[in-house]
């Protein structure tokens, strides 16, 4: 992800307008551990290619399979060939599982697992960056596997966003469920790392339809959802195109992104799970949950189109 902090924009407070409603319960603990497993100096920042990402592929299969999502065609394991800026990655992997709703219509939910790797030989280990959406990934992943969800959902940890979104783009040209399937993407991209308690949902620019859903997430004690980060005037504060979520909207693929803004961190060598936030992550994760809850309770009135 590349993006900058806000200096002004028209912020909206999901949390005056929401509907209370019941909450998701997490496995705080778990969760964290995953964040943890994830950002270790092992896995050398998880490069694309290298050997870390190899035993991050490990480790977040071994998650799949203890969870028990299903595999597409027989694996969860998608390999493609990447070839951006100047690297070429012959086996780069997305790790995809399913949970079968009660329709064909599917609701893709999506984390990259890749980060930058080491520089000038010091570990990037992106804890934030984006360690933090895996672990939030996979804990929706373990919510609603234990409640029977109505949509097929969908959940790809993807492999190449830091060399320009190519998980994403590889997922959508040889994609395991019909294009025409998928009713929305719910992209996570940094949630654990801000003071303020403040999550952003970009995206209701583009698909206005989508903010009742999220009015209906209520606010957790240290963590408030906030529309923005979406408008073509914004800039480099627009991230319409700055995360995995961009290569589902070039086709026209309705998309939610959930993430905080920028902070010291920010593709550096102290993105470490020392500096996660132990007490806003865990609720900034269960917002995104809440969300997924309510689409799949209350159903999309707005069907995708251009599909």
């Amino acid at each position: 992800m590349k993006r900058k902090l806000a200096f002004a924009a028209v912020l909206v407070f999901l949390s005056t307008l929401s509907v209370t409603a019941q909450k998701a319960v997490l496995d705080t603990q778990q969760l964290l551990q995953d964040v943890r497993v994830l950002s270790t100096d092992s896995m050398e920042g998880r490069l694309s290619g290298s050997s870390g990402s190899k035993m991050a592929q490990d480790y977040i299969l071994n998650r799949f399979s203890e969870i028990g999502l299903q595999q597409y065609n027989k694996s969860y394991r998608h390999t493609f060939r990447l070839e951006s800026r100047g690297v070429t990655v012959e086996d780069a992997t997305n790790l995809i599982g399913y949970i079968p709703g009660k329709t064909k219509q599917a609701i893709v939910i999506t984390a990259h697992y890749d980060h930058v790797g080491v520089r000038k030989g010091e570990i990037y280990n992106g804890a934030d960056d984006n360690a933090s959406g895996v672990a939030a990934l996979l804990a929706a992943a373990s919510y609603f596997k234990k409640q029977k969800p109505y949509y097929t959902l969908v959940f790809a940890a993807l492999d190449g966003e830091e060399l320009g979104l190519q998980g994403a783009n590889a997922l959508l040209e040889n994609p395991p469920l019909p294009l025409y399937n998928i009713l929305l993407n719910v992209n996570m991209d940094m949630l654990s790392i801000n003071q303020q308690g403040e999550l952003y949902a970009s995206g209701t620019y583009h698909h206005p339809f989508l903010i009742p859903y999220l009015q209906q997430v209520s606010a957790r004690p240290q963590a408030r959802l906030l529309l923005g980060h979406d408008r073509p005037d914004q800039g480099e504060n627009d991230w319409t195109r700055q995360s995995d979520h961009f290569q589902f909207h070039k086709r026209q693929i309705p998309f939610v992104y959930f993430g905080v803004e920028d902070h010291p961190h920010y593709h550096k060598p102290t993105d470490d799970f020392a500096h996660i936030n132990p007490v806003f992550y865990p609720d900034a994760a269960a917002l995104v949950i809440d969300f997924i809850r309510v689409i799949d309770k209350k159903r999309l009135q707005v069907k995708a189109t251009g599909q």
